[in-house]
């Protein structure tokens, strides 16, 4: 990899990094809503996004570190997961969250007054490891939805 596409990428993921701590400070103050009023409806989701992209970008900024570390950045086709996994960490975390929050996976929140530390805390956990979560996301969907026992079957009554 260049030198200059890595100070690109390192770059990029600092700034996801601190920017999502900077967006819920914002946040957190109401400084965001003072200027953009419609910010309210939303809060709640962009507090996971944000936490999402702290997540997803720590995890990033660890393996690229590592990698440099290493001098395993060889290859071109990295960058694109440097690049777009914290990008979909992001919206995996809110969709985390409102999977958890509609009952569908079972983890059950404590309220304490008005501040979901944590849903923040799991869309935190959900973009740090955002590929692994994919996959159980996928093995959940496959169970739902009986996928494979459902082609057995067919075949089977095709077959017959």
């Amino acid at each position: 990899m260049k030198r200059w596409l890595k100070a690109v990428i390192l770059t990029y993921l600092s700034l996801l990094f601190f920017g999502g701590f900077l967006a819920i400070g914002l946040l957190w103050t109401g400084a965001i809503e003072k200027s953009l009023p419609f910010i309210s409806g939303i809060k709640i989701f962009l507090y996971y996004f944000f936490a999402g992209a702290i997540g997803g970008s720590l995890r990033h900024l660890y393996m690229f570190c590592y990698h440099y570390m290493e001098d395993r950045l060889n290859d071109y086709r990295q960058w694109i997961m440097y690049i777009f996994y914290p990008i979909f960490a992001t919206g995996t975390a809110v969709v985390a969250v409102t999977l958890i929050q509609s009952g569908l996976l079972l983890i059950q929140f404590t309220d304490h007054n008005e501040t979901p530390y944590a849903q923040i805390s799991i869309a935190f956990f959900v973009g740090f490891g955002f590929n692994r979560f994919v996959k159980k996301l996928n093995d959940v969907s496959k169970d739902l939805f009986q996928t494979n026992k459902n082609e057995n079957k067919r075949s089977d009554i095709t077959n017959k």
